[in-house]
């Protein structure tokens, strides 16, 4: 994912302050989300990514409550683990009128829940005194929309910004708007329960009389909208029925694990929760938007990634995210889109910046690899369902992805696919460590392109072999014969020229002279994970990847410790990824090192422990784990985001060994595993063809017994031990 601040022409994320500086609460529904301190309030503090935010735009960037002219004392606040609602107690301090002591503190009882629902966020303010005297409260709302782009907001100086409306008061209702430079009208609608008694510079007051032992009830709606007419607007309990119920069914046409373990059941239960959230209904069927804040939209490899990781599970996210990328496919050169025939996106924006072309991403494809995952996808999603209608309806899709690597990506013809952007502002760097400095040699030179990732090679070879599968489902038993053959010719060349005995791992990558970037860093765990690795340097690649200088006690490094870019505090020179450990640990499983599998899951989950929510961020830094500390928060981190919320689903699918072959229909656990600390794991509501399955698993000294609970429909469990 890239930090993306435009400076000279490339792109960055600015932080002069953390995301780490205090804890903040995100709800999301659709393509709105919020970003809120534990008050419940909206303010701009630490790097200003507060507000409440619709495709792209910020609708409201300061909501702050208050009573008497005072902030309230935050008691508690927290997400429902099924993330449909905030909800906050506070108290007031002493409050004082005149010199004299009217409200002593405690006395007061001020509840907020809030939730997301289809453009609106919802609110319920209840006042509750607890005193023996009447009080009277004064309740202020302070108010505002900078209506700015999420470029902006991430530090992007705009030249021009259109223009701001004048507030509009009528009754219990209020509105903000502004008029964008795209001739798009935003507006903010404000709905109250009651008529405020005053509206004053964006102030919005209300003078309450609370009876003693008595409570008082406010509801507000915030509505995101466009042009002049106004959207139709629920109630906040209905909103809170419809998002409720729309959890449970959604739960409901998934897969669900329980273990022995309940810290790791809270880990797995704000995951799936997280993904749920996270998951926005397109045309083509549901879509894992990347991560809040920054990345609030269609990524093609964040989001193939994450269907992969999800996959066993829930194979409709897979189907959702392979319609969508088959219909915004590129069908043409577009050099400042970094588009050619063939190429998956790479991400799509809307808001004001992209649709003016003052950011380059409103439809962007600088990214090498989102093609050929496209097509590991659309094979590994075969394997889950056998939906061969489905997928006969993108083969032609997938020949075009097959096409743009043979003809594009593979830019000088020697076998392998590299990457130099076309696009005077797009990324420099186009693998999944898009930063500039991301990719480099043994003395820190910054390699020089077009650049032939490690990685991207095994995905290469990975979709070849897929395709090789799905064109012999279809009958092309010649155009299977020559996948296939492509795919085994890439695979010794691979080891050939990527494989670095001096470092006892692969190459980063071959830099435009095809010299190897001899740099131990984690892509070489992706060479594991596509099957591209000879069996004779499987171990030595494994053994690296898990020694002290690239394992932190947490999980894996991006790059290894004594490297001459390591940094642990850099976004892709020395960090931790939990989505890359995943994949990683998915790889040491299948050459048979379940051991090693399990000690990255073992960290992952050490570290879940400790964070907000058990929610596992997009990435933290990469320092040595210490007894009785913590991970260290990356300061501008995504949390959630979508691929690291996917990881333990992966991390256990790779422990027990667990494939799907739909012809026979069979489930087939290979040498499945489980750590010290997971007795015993269940796993309900396993849809599979047209079978539904419950098994239970039962952690044994040498081994892992697998029981069925449950069964309907035709399927055979087998398991190799």
């Amino acid at each position: 994912m890239e930090e993306v601040i435009a400076i000279g022409g490339r792109w960055y994320v600015a932080a002069t302050s953390s995301r780490a500086d205090d804890r903040t609460r995100v709800l999301k529904h659709g393509e709105t989300f919020g970003v809120f301190d534990r008050y419940g309030d909206i303010q701009h503090i630490g790097i200003g990514e507060q507000g409440l935010y619709h495709e792209g735009t910020r609708f409201l960037s300061r909501f702050e409550l208050s009573i008497n002219e005072s902030r309230p004392m935050l008691l508690n606040s927290t997400v429902k683990e099924d993330n449909t609602l905030l909800t906050v107690d506070l108290t007031t301090p002493d409050l004082y009128a005149d010199g004299r002591l009217v409200i002593p503190k405690d006395t007061l009882h001020i509840f907020r829940g809030k939730l997301i629902w289809e453009g609106a966020l919802y609110e319920h303010v209840r006042f509750m005194n607890y005193g023996d005297r009447a009080a009277g409260v004064v309740l202020d709302f302070q108010v505002d929309a900078d209506y700015a782009d999420m470029f902006e907001v991430r530090g992007v100086q705009r030249e021009r910004r259109g223009e701001h409306l004048a507030l509009q008061h009528a009754g219990p209702e209020l509105r903000l708007g502004y008029r964008g430079l795209d001739g798009v009208t935003r507006h903010t609608r404000f709905l109250f329960s009651m008529t405020p008694d005053e509206v004053d510079n964006n102030r919005v007051r209300f003078s309450l009389e609370l009876p003693p032992r008595g409570e008082k009830e406010l509801y507000l709606t915030i509505a995101c909208e466009h042009g002049e007419s106004a959207s139709p607007l629920l109630n906040y309990k209905q909103a809170l029925i419809n998002s409720a119920a729309a959890v449970t069914a959604a739960a409901g046409a998934v897969g669900n694990i329980y273990t022995s373990n309940e810290q790791f059941n809270d880990w797995i239960n704000r995951a799936a929760a997280d993904l749920q959230m996270l998951v926005t209904q397109t045309p083509y069927g549901a879509y894992p938007y990347a991560g809040v804040p920054w990345f609030n939209t269609p990524f093609g490899r964040d989001g193939i990634i994450t269907a992969l990781q999800f996959l066993w599970l829930d194979p409709a996210l897979a189907r959702g995210v392979l319609g969508f990328l088959a219909a915004t496919q590129a069908e043409e050169e577009i050099p400042e889109q970094d588009a050619e025939p063939g190429k998956i996106l790479h991400e799509t924006r809307k808001g004001e910046m992209a649709a003016l072309g003052e950011v380059p991403f409103q439809r962007y494809y600088g990214s090498v690899d989102a093609t050929p995952l496209f097509v590991v996808l659309a094979g590994a999603y075969y394997e889950r369902t056998g939906d061969r209608p489905f997928l006969e309806g993108i083969w032609p899709n997938i020949e075009r992805a097959l096409t743009w690597i043979d003809r594009y990506g593979d830019r000088d013809g020697d076998g392998f696919v590299e990457y130099a952007r076309r696009s005077a502002t797009g990324l420099v760097q186009q693998g999944w460590k898009d930063s500039e400095d991301s990719i480099f040699h043994q003395d820190g030179r910054l390699a020089e392109g077009p650049i032939a990732l490690c990685e991207v090679q095994g995905y290469v070879y990975q979709a070849k072999q897929a395709a090789a599968t799905l064109a012999t489902v279809f009958g092309e038993t010649a155009r299977a014969a020559e996948l296939k053959q492509q795919a085994d010719r890439l695979k010794e060349r691979f080891n050939q020229a990527f494989w670095c005995d001096e470092i006892a791992t692969y190459a980063i990558a071959l830099d435009g002279k095809k010299r190897p970037c001899k740099v131990r860093s984690s892509n070489a765990g992706h060479a594991l994970f596509s099957g591209i690795a000879g069996p004779e340097y499987a171990r030595q690649a494994a053994e690296t990847l898990l020694a002290e200088t690239s394992f932190t006690g947490w999980g894996v490094r991006t790059v290894a410790d004594g490297e001459p870019r390591y940094n642990p505090m850099a976004y892709h020179n020395g960090s931790v990824w939990p989505h890359d450990n995943a994949l990683i640990a998915m790889g040491l499983a299948r050459y048979g090192f379940k051991d090693k599998a399990m000690q990255i899951l073992t960290g992952l989950f050490d570290a879940s422990i400790v964070m907000d929510l058990h929610r596992l961020p997009e990435l933290f830094c990469g320092f040595e784990r210490l007894p009785g500390q913590g991970p260290t928060l990356y300061p501008v981190a995504c949390a959630p985001q979508a691929w690291a919320s996917g990881t333990v689903f992966y991390l256990l699918q790779a422990c027990l060994g667990l494939t799907f072959a739909p012809e026979k229909p069979q489930l087939l656990f290979d040498h499945p595993q489980l750590p010290e600390y997971l007795q015993s794991l269940q796993i309900k509501n396993l849809q599979f063809g047209n079978a539904v399955i419950d098994l239970a698993f039962r952690r044994h000294p040498q081994d892992v017994g697998v029981n069925v609970m449950h069964k309907e429909g035709d399927v055979e469990i087998a398991v190799i031990v």
